[in-house]
């Protein structure tokens, strides 16, 4: 006999799966969890992932990872080419049905005896922003092309009461896409040198998902370093990182050489960002914001950028802003040939 879930659950507490089944009337495996009525649509959705140790992102750097407020979530199905089926093409259609999702995080291995059954944290509710095709490497060192979905925590309220939750998600999501105005263009992947074996790929394929990889399991302000270190080793002069979080939305500053003839002296302001999920307009513009006068600017990423980044980078009547992505700079890396520790 299934015994009965939490009437309500509140954010920073501590679950057991079955709870989390019972209360949320979902299945009891796998990381997304539906609730699906008679007619087929979705009632709720259970998001149950983990945040990595150091440890786990260094041999795992896909690893679903929670950035500020934003959960990256790896699709269903570990192995293999993941398709936009199943579970998979349920969770976008929060969008048009605003049904509730409830993100949970295991706070230690299910082999840990010591924690008890009660080990999935309630994060609050989730709120789908865009969903996109990556490539990752698997475990025997293909590249496999996988499904990524980018979702908002919402710690507000922090209880939520199963019975209502349809009316408090549809508040939650109503707020937040009018305070956050996301498009079509937010949602959408900027144009993106994908690497496709067999057409004009300049290095293995394989490798260069290798060199990405290790740039993600970086920490953030170890990749600004690296960043310094591979414009230093491409011509540039005079590079130096910025304090740490307190940059303005500059992280690395470098001025153009002598071998750089046309532009040389010309100021670079750099901002890295170490990140799984996607570089939106927002970034690009705050970049803009911040370069002094007569500079150039750039934003270096692991990941990818939105077409509203893209938008905002090239914008008429201001200046340009270059954009590389994660496999751009993974080429660039492998070109220069600076070894990624």
């Amino acid at each position: 006999m299934v015994k009965a879930g939490p009437s309500a659950f509140h954010v920073g507490t501590l679950y057991s799966s079955e709870e989390i089944q019972a209360a949320l009337n979902v299945g009891n495996a796998g990381g997304i969890r539906m609730s699906i009525s008679d007619d087929g649509t979705v009632r709720r959705a259970a998001i149950l992932t983990s945040d990595p140790t150091a440890r786990q992102l260094s041999e795992n750097p896909y690893h679903d990872r929670i950035e500020n407020d934003i959960l990256v979530y790896t699709g269903a199905g570990r192995e293999g080419e993941q398709t936009l089926g199943g579970v998979n093409k349920r969770l976008p259609q929060q969008l048009d049905a605003d049904f509730p999702a409830y993100g949970f995080v295991l706070v230690g291995s299910r082999r840990d005896d010591s924690i008890g059954p009660k080990r999935w944290k309630f994060l609050g509710l989730l709120e789908y922003l865009r969903h996109y095709p990556d490539t990752q490497s698997d475990t025997g060192g293909k590249v496999r092309k996988v499904w990524l979905f980018e979702m908002r925590i919402h710690s507000k309220p922090e209880s939520v009461l199963v019975s209502g939750d349809r009316a408090i998600a549809e508040k939650v999501l109503k707020e937040s896409r009018k305070a956050n105005k996301q498009t079509g263009e937010d949602r959408e992947i900027g144009q993106s040198p994908l690497i496709v074996p067999g057409v004009g790929v300049e290095f293995d394929p394989v490798e260069i998902e290798s060199i990405r990889g290790r740039l993600l399991a970086k920490p953030a302000e170890r990749f600004e370093h690296f960043v310094k270190d591979l414009l230093l080793c491409t011509g540039f002069v005079n590079v130096t990182v910025t304090k740490f979080s307190q940059d303005g939305g500059v992280d690395v500053n470098a001025y153009a050489s002598a071998s750089m003839w046309p532009v040389e002296k010309m100021l670079v302001q750099v901002q890295a960002k170490r990140w799984l999920h996607t570089v939106g307009r927002k970034e690009v513009a705050e970049l803009r914001g911040s370069l002094e006068p007569f500079a150039r600017g750039a934003v270096v990423t692991t990941s990818h950028y939105s077409k509203a980044a893209v938008v905002e980078a090239a914008s008429a009547g201001r200046a340009p802003i270059v954009l590389v992505d994660g496999y751009s700079l993974a080429r660039i890396v492998r070109r220069a040939g600076l070894k990624v520790d």
